[in-house]
């Protein structure tokens, strides 16, 4: 039995922690480079926790410039056994609508221009992520959103973009109509293939801002609409968390559905084969398998 430490990586409109105790922020280092912040630690009902702004307090960093390699590894260095993502996104269903949460349980990763593993040449990995969020954390944040009296639905489909720029009409259509994805963010990708190669249980609550430019009765993307219903949505997101600590407890026993277990037979390379700095980088995230 080891002890639950949730971290909570915010995207747009989430930028703290209602309640938190004991609240420092600390500077976390990494071999991956600098995280996106300082990360806001203390507990909450009597739960450790951790708080990352992803895009940095003051949003400095674009979607592309997030450091998604540093901020999983800080988070590892700080002993979070288990990441709630949340994060703003447009959807493609009508059901889906504009200040509705969505516990996202699959990914279509279309970016490009990212680091997307800890592992390369001399040292080489392959996990599974063919469910890439852990079924035992999605059910948690469900309840604490149903408790919060937020609207939320069960699994969906999120399509990762590149960005920063937002959908063309057709690029839309296509991933709505074609491709079946049900919400589209630019922030999850690689940020839960990381988490799954760091033995992290890793859950994706996208807050449903806008319906892309697909909805003929809504057109293209308002970004005052959007920040509009960020708001709100902030306000809905701080609730859920406040009440995550009492479903998932201080004590935490080994995930059921194998997450913090993802590296036992995934490292490839031969040990004398292997190269000693990049080894050195992967302390915390391998060092349970290294």
């Amino acid at each position: 039995m080891t002890q639950t430490m949730i971290g909570v990586i915010g995207g747009s409109g989430i930028y703290e922690i209602d309640g938190l105790e004991q609240a420092t922020w600390t500077t976390v280092e990494s071999p991956w480079g600098t995280p996106s912040d300082e990360i806001l630690t203390g507990t909450l009902g009597g739960v450790k926790m951790a708080f990352l702004p992803r895009h940095g307090r003051g949003h400095v960093h674009s979607p592309t410039t997030v450091p998604y390699r540093a901020n999983i590894d800080a988070l590892k260095r700080l002993g979070v056994t288990d990441i709630i993502s949340v994060s703003a996104c447009g959807s493609f269903r009508e059901e889906y609508a504009p200040g509705d949460f969505v516990v996202v349980d699959q990914f279509i990763d279309r970016t490009f221009a990212r680091e997307k593993s800890f592992f390369g040449a001399g040292c080489v990995a392959h996990v599974s992520v063919a469910h890439p969020t852990c079924p035992r954390l999605g059910e948690a944040c469900l309840t604490a959103a149903q408790q919060a009296g937020v609207k939320i639905h069960t699994g969906g489909t999120y399509l990762a973009m590149e960005g920063p720029q937002f959908s063309t009409l057709a690029e839309s259509k296509m991933y709505r109509e074609h491709w079946g994805a049900d919400v589209i963010g630019m922030t999850n990708m690689p940020e839960a293939k990381l988490a799954r190669e760091a033995e992290i249980c890793y859950a994706s609550i996208a807050m449903v801002t806008d319906y892309d430019s697909w909805h003929p009765d809504h057109g293209e993307v308002d970004v005052n609409e959007i920040i509009r219903t960020l708001m709100g949505n902030a306000d809905k997101g701080r609730e859920m968390v406040r009440r995550l600590p009492a479903l998932l407890g201080a004590d935490r026993a080994p995930c059921p559905h194998g997450c913090d277990r993802a590296l036992e037979f995934a490292i490839m390379t031969a040990p004398d084969k292997r190269d000693a700095a990049l080894l050195a980088k992967l302390d915390a995230v391998a060092g349970r398998v290294l």
